[in-house]
């Protein structure tokens, strides 16, 4: 399956799990759209300086980061540190993370959800 990037479907949430300001999650695939019930988000989360996702606990999945644009500072199983793009964050089995973008360009970041 291929995906035109002007037939993505978006949302914006307002103080996403307890975070600051609106982000954006760019879907690039829905659940339905893969063979297996495994991958719940498959999406960019677009993130504006100073708005965050507020930390959330992952259990019975696991959520893959990869920094695609912009600096952040994530915190993973209460672990605070900066991320840059390029970088990955893998959270699950049980453990909480939350993100903010505290650059002056917005922080993208592609998302994957994997239940288990």
């Amino acid at each position: 399956m291929i995906k035109d990037s002007n037939s993505f479907t978006a949302e914006t949430r307002t103080n996403m799990k307890g975070g600051k300001g609106s982000v954006t999650l760019q879907h690039y695939f829905d659940k339905a759209d893969f063979g297996g019930q495994h991958v719940r988000v498959c999406a960019k989360l677009i993130i504006p300086p100073g708005a965050s996702i507020g930390l959330h606990e992952h259990s019975g999945e696991d959520e893959v980061y990869i920094v695609l644009r912009g600096r952040g500072k994530v915190t993973d199983d209460g672990v605070v540190r900066d991320i840059h793009v390029g970088d990955a964050v893998l959270t699950g089995r049980g453990k909480s993370h939350g993100v903010e973008c505290i650059g002056e360009e917005t922080l993208e970041i592609l998302a994957l959800v994997v239940t288990y």
